[in-house]
């Protein structure tokens, strides 16, 4: 039988609930969820945060498989000690379409997998596509109304 997915106010008193237990009962809660034994030496706070985390993550799902790469390659580079990247690259799928209008002229071009077609011709970067319609460097990315790197990471919604 499945679970009896909680509503957002239950899961909400539960959380808070947790701060009442005692680090043997946390402990219990801990074994449930991830079917492990605690950690050893993990403090009663990250002990309560990641048993807070593990019922959000069982009742709304868990991590996208791109956060958890992104995150396979932080541990990675801060295990081998190398520079940490942390923004994610932008990459547009093969057959996306982008439009923009210009100076009342609609635009369109289309991602092929190592180029942008552009009124039937093949441009290398979308900001050469930018410069071609406006006559003026431009971030191809910002003209065609991509968000950055930066506005995808830090937006809470996405």
């Amino acid at each position: 039988m499945k679970a009896k997915i909680p509503t957002a106010e239950e899961l909400s008193a539960e959380i808070a609930g947790l701060a009442a237990l005692s680090r043997a009962q946390l402990q219990a809660r801990w074994l449930e969820l991830y079917d492990t034994e605690t950690p050893r030496k993990i403090s009663r706070d990250l002990l309560v945060r990641a048993i807070a985390y593990r019922m959000q993550e069982n009742a709304y799902g868990g991590l996208k498989p791109a956060t958890r790469r992104v995150l396979a390659k932080v541990a990675e580079n801060a295990a081998a000690r190398r520079p940490i990247k942390v923004a994610p690259e932008r990459s547009l799928k093969s057959g996306t379409v982008l439009l923009r209008e210009w100076h009342g002229v609609q635009h369109q071009v289309t991602v092929l997998e190592s180029a942008i077609m552009f009124q039937k011709k093949q441009y290398k970067s979308l900001s050469e596509v930018a410069r071609k319609i406006t006559g003026t460097r431009w971030s191809g990315p910002l003209f065609f109304g991509l968000r950055s790197t930066h506005e995808e990471a830090t937006d809470g919604a996405r």
